[in-house]
């Protein structure tokens, strides 16, 4: 049987892809994205002309190169989306190459044609350096110029997206058992485990038992892209399933009646593989779905380390931040890293009894460049010397056993804690390192002595300490 076409929208970010299917699909999805840029892939379906097309909206930052890429295979036909007023752009050559590699059928949208400096001869010229030509600029490229906003050229555009899917004679097999691709997965605090498919052969029914990558599925609801329950689904529908026994991993294939497949290794004794490892930063990735988690790891990739350092993502899953996480990062000395989701109220607990104590790193954001832009910084004074506290020697009283002298001082800045280690300097420099023992003031230990007051302490080091010295101690970066 005939079924619809499946069409993947690309571009570089705010070049018009989704105010572009705004005006299709007659909703307005643009502006409720954080920021005004899309972070999770959706798909529609519209009518045209009496016949179905389903869009896939794939987000255009440079973070989601891999979701663009996912979002192609599970297309029949691309619309590659660039600015009449901007030309090509890094994710446009991003895009281009994705087309390139799988060979799909496509055609080029050049949006915002209602702005003035809109310059369809200077996108012209920049395509054909990426070598797309287009047609009747010497190539055989189909293009149509479009505007969001007035209308214009929208019609054509998808005339020639139904003319693609002509030419590509899409069937499919009603009888055959229903496979698809999926698009996202998510945690539902009423439906339980979610995904989203795109369908691409056989009919979909309530009760089919399914396969993705490592998970199963015995289907107890199916919803349209509107939100509707239906019986069944056919090609090229975009479904929302509910009852998997895991989160299904965005790009994974699915099938009726297929096996999943093995489960990766567990991660092993996490404070011993940290143990044997040297210069590593170690991460915990949380974000809202799998798709935005898919994306935020690889954009992380791209980050610039310090020297000789690299990244370890040692727990990457969907969901707020719970307090199994923090302990997690606490016990690895991890960073945590959020994308569109908050911490359990559990995990806030923790989070303000520990975070002096542990250093606890978490970056969270619904923005997913400001996120990595805060890492960045945080990366950029990694190892960086930078003073948090400091006790100004006022008195040596005499060592107590080898390695251990008994002092007292003043903390000038921060505050000093037991069992904590300092650098010792004296007139400005670095000669060496220690740690106390124990802490007291007023004669009575104490876990930690603040700013302005004076405290005794006995403290291990190989330094033979003087007043004047100070103890200091760094921001843990």
């Amino acid at each position: 049987m005939k079924r619809p076409p499946i069409v993947v929208v690309m571009g570089h970010v705010d070049h018009g892809k989704t105010s572009l299917l705004d005006y299709i699909k007659k909703t307005n999805v643009a502006g409720k994205e954080a920021g005004g840029i899309t972070q999770a892939v959706g798909a529609y379906e519209i009518s045209h002309n009496n016949e179905q097309i389903t869009f896939i909206d794939t987000p255009g930052h440079e973070a989601f190169v891999e979701m663009r890429a996912r979002g192609t295979k599970a297309a029949d036909i691309a619309i590659l989306v660039v600015a009449g007023e901007e030309g090509v752009k890094p994710q446009t050559r991003d895009v281009i190459k994705i087309i390139n590699d799988t060979k799909i059928p496509f055609v080029v949208a050049i949006t915002k044609m209602d702005k003035p400096n809109s310059d369809l001869m200077r996108v012209q010229a920049d395509l054909s350096k990426e070598g797309l030509f287009l047609e009747g600029y010497g190539g055989d490229v189909s293009f149509v110029g479009v505007s969001s906003k007035t209308g214009e050229g929208v019609k054509e555009l998808l005339d020639h997206v139904l003319l693609q899917a002509e030419l590509l004679d899409l069937k499919f097999d009603e009888k055959a058992p229903a496979e698809g691709v999926v698009l996202e997965s998510r945690m539902d605090n009423q439906k339980g485990i979610t995904a989203t498919i795109v369908l691409q052969n056989g009919t979909l029914k309530v009760g089919d038992e399914a396969a993705a990558g490592t998970t199963t599925i015995k289907i107890r609801a199916i919803e349209n892209f509107l939100g509707k329950r239906v019986k069944e689904a056919e090609p090229s529908s975009p479904v929302v399933l509910s009852g998997f026994n895991a989160l299904p991993e965005a790009g994974e294939m699915f099938l009726v009646g297929g096996k999943p497949h093995s489960k990766k290794e567990e991660l092993q004794n996490l404070l011993i593989k940290r143990e044997v490892k040297e210069n590593v930063i170690n991460l915990v990735l949380k974000a809202a779905d799998s798709g935005s988690l898919d994306a935020l790891e690889a954009l992380i990739k791209n980050i610039k380390l310090p020297e000789n350092y690299h990244l370890e993502v040692i727990e990457k899953s969907v969901g707020d931040i719970t307090d199994s996480n923090i302990k997690l990062a606490m016990t690895t000395n991890s960073v945590i890293i959020g994308f569109k989701v908050e911490l359990s109220k559990i995990a806030e607990s923790i989070v303000k009894n520990y975070l002096n104590d542990h250093k606890l790193r978490i970056f969270t954001s619904d923005i997913v460049y400001h996120l990595i832009e805060e890492l960045q910084t945080w990366l950029d004074n990694f190892k960086k010397k930078i003073p948090i506290a400091d006790l100004e020697v006022l008195a040596v009283f005499g060592k107590k056993g080898s390695g251990k002298v008994v002092l007292g001082g003043k903390v000038v800045m921060g505050e000093i804690t037991n069992n904590a280690t300092y650098g010792v300097t004296r007139d400005d420099k670095e000669i060496g390192t220690g740690k106390i023992i124990n802490l007291q003031r007023n004669k009575q230990d104490v876990h930690r002595v603040e700013k302005d007051k004076e405290c005794g302490m006995l403290f291990s080091t190989s330094v033979d300490l003087k007043e004047g010295d100070h103890l200091i101690s760094y921001e843990d970066f």
